[in-house]
């Protein structure tokens, strides 16, 4: 067991802090979440406290559609925890959404579908791991397969 109660064959979950809060709370809504800054139009993800362009700290929630392309993608054969063992081979993709923002996430793969490529078009799906923990992946889009 782990000071937090967790066995080491436990999936690893995130610990949001601070601004993450605001992520983790949409995406328990089934919403994925970018910010906007007021001052310089800057897109930004993950949330933070002041744009990372002008250093403004009028930054607006956006609601992104979840629909994006693989900008790049890796496929592991070991897991990077004991608690995704079971889940190996498992594929980490970035994924540009259409709004203009880079995100990671694990990749959703059925038996129909295509080993993924660049530029595979995506969208986001919500895996809820816990009651108080949901996560977005990303699964190819139907016209991808």
């Amino acid at each position: 067991m782990t000071e937090k109660g967790q066995t080491v064959t436990d999936r690893p979950t995130p610990t949001p802090r601070g601004e993450e809060n605001i992520y983790f709370e949409e995406a328990r809504a089934h919403r994925l979440a970018f910010q906007q800054c007021e001052s310089c139009g800057a897109r930004v993800f993950y949330p933070r406290t002041v744009c990372p362009v002008c250093l403004s700290d009028r930054l607006s929630l956006r609601q992104a559609a979840g629909t994006g392309t693989v900008h790049s993608f890796t496929t592991l054969h070991r897991a990077g925890h004991p608690g995704l063992a079971d889940r190996v081979p498992y594929t980490v993709v970035l994924v540009d959404l259409d709004e203009g923002v880079r995100v990671l996430a694990d990749l959703v793969v059925s038996p129909e579908a295509d080993v993924p490529w660049i530029g595979m078009p995506v969208q986001a799906v919500f895996d809820e791991v816990t009651p108080e923990l949901t996560l977005p992946r990303f699964q190819a889009t139907a016209g991808a397969r």
